[in-house]
């Protein structure tokens, strides 16, 4: 035993370091059981893919929808996301005898996710009959709403708890670890979706959004099964509690606060607005096929995982998380301006670089921002902070997301008129017209930042550990 024991312990110390997050874990949040509190964000993956991917598809080509109704559903959603900022308000003021202040909203956003899916297929399938359209639309409507508020309460109150749980110095390496699960869930769910879905027929389309369903419930049980102590001191009815406007007031009016959620907004209007058009670019002004198009989703995904773990690595070596965000904003800028020169250059390269570096980008200020906005959490009001995060970003990326397809098609429409001159005479106008309007956003959004970093920015203490894959998400 005394000659293995010398080995156990060398294997340890590599698990330490190499196993991807294994530094995220702690005495009070072990790696077991973040992984599994993550698993919720998996869940909101799901549904994401489900509500703004795999089922688009299927309504327009599949069912005959007509795309404005899609694009309608799509964006109800959207209408729940600003009252993230009430959700995380309400938890943080829950009052219960049982002692729980995020279980309650993490189980109501479930049930929600739960029912939204489980009557989707049946509205859809309604629409795409002429007698019963208008019967169909509604309930459509109101899958889509009560499966998007469902997605809105579960992670806005489970970000909270993952908040409330994890040690102050660790809240980075746990934000980047909640957002790689995030993308695997996207990603995964993409692939399997689309795999079931091939085949298509109106019962496999209930079956498999009906499993959808299931899936994310026991994926939610599973991830939230004691991890919430009971503390009644905490919800008690006789405990003093600020209104929301109160408490709202309160964030608005400090000016750090204010500048943040403004940064946000814009930030993530930046890297959004691209998001339906980056692979239309590809194929209509490069020319790439297919398997070239979807590489570029790959890429931006593969840049996004990079950009986690950097922030993550920076954020626990004390780096601003305000500066953190903004070098995600200068990349963000080149990324744009390779994406551009593709064109003229005909460098499809360039537009592989350019994909990797908005994900980059976007990884590092999604990852910079949010550990800032953790920062404004005071005496357990993490729901508050991070639900105003949460309805900005969801806001700001919704709304660039609508308004960059409309402004693609008005430029680009007016320019192949030959209304804009000869020289603009093209079809890659509209989308580069929309790669410069996030430029200027993402310059805006370093400049509202500034004032914000931390005057000498570099690292406050030194490293906990060397940078292996404990830092760097696989």
């Amino acid at each position: 035993m005394s000659r293995r024991e010398p080995l156990a312990l060398r294997w340890s110390r590599v698990a330490t370091t190499w196993l991807p997050f294994a530094d995220a874990a702690s005495d009070d949040l072990p790696l077991g059981r973040l992984l599994r509190l993550s698993l919720f964000q998996v869940s909101v993956g799901l549904t994401l893919v489900l509500l703004n991917g795999t089922l688009n598809r299927v309504m327009i080509v599949e069912l005959g929808v007509p795309a404005w109704l899609v694009a309608t559903l799509i964006s109800l959603p959207l209408l729940a996301a600003p009252f993230r900022a009430l959700i995380g308000h309400r938890s943080d003021e829950h009052r219960s005898f049982l002692g729980w202040r995020r279980v309650p909203y993490i189980g109501l956003g479930t049930l929600l996710q739960f029912g939204g899916l489980a009557i989707m297929p049946f509205g859809l399938l309604l629409i795409s009959r002429p007698d019963t359209e208008i019967l169909g639309t509604a309930g459509a409507m109101l899958a889509f709403l009560i499966a998007g508020a469902g997605l809105h309460i579960t992670q806005t109150a489970g970000l909270a708890l993952a908040t409330d749980l994890a040690p102050a110095e660790d809240r980075p390496r746990v934000v980047a670890l909640l957002y790689v699960m995030l993308l695997a869930g996207m990603m995964g769910a993409a692939a399997v979706l689309g795999a079931f879905l091939q085949d298509f027929t109106p019962t496999r389309l209930v079956q498999v959004v009906q499993s959808a369903a299931l899936v994310s419930f026991l994926l939610n049980l599973v991830a939230l099964w004691k991890q919430e102590a009971r503390n009644p001191s905490m919800t008690r009815h006789d405990r003093p509690a600020r209104p929301f406007a109160e408490e709202w007031a309160s964030v608005i009016g400090e000016q750090r606060a204010l500048r943040l959620l403004i940064a946000v907004g814009l930030g993530a209007a930046a890297f959004a607005m691209q998001d339906a058009l980056l692979e239309p670019y590809g194929a209509q002004v490069l020319g790439l096929s297919v398997a070239g198009t979807t590489s570029l989703t790959g890429l931006w995904a593969l840049g996004s995982l990079l950009g986690f773990g950097i922030a993550a690595h920076w954020l626990a070596t004390g780096w601003d998380a305000h500066r953190v965000a903004g070098i995600g904003g200068v990349a963000g800028l080149v990324a744009f301006l390779l994406v551009i020169f593709a064109a003229p250059f005909e460098a499809v390269r360039l537009l592989y670089c350019g994909a990797a570096a908005i994900g980059f980008g976007a990884g590092l200020f999604l990852v910079g921002s949010m550990t800032a906005a953790m920062a404004l959490a005071r005496d357990g009001k993490a729901g508050m902070a991070l639900g105003a995060w949460g309805a900005v970003q969801a806001t700001g990326a919704g709304l660039a997301i609508a308004a960059g397809g409309i402004a693609r098609d008005l430029i680009g429409g007016a320019a192949t008129s030959g209304s804009l001159g000869v020289a603009l005479d093209g079809i890659s106008t509209g989308y580069v017209a929309v790669y410069l309007i996030e430029i200027i956003l993402l310059l805006l959004t370093l400049v509202i930042l500034g004032p914000l970093v931390r005057v000498g920015g570099g690292p406050l203490a030194a490293p906990r550990s060397r940078f292996g894959l404990g830092q760097f998400p696989s």
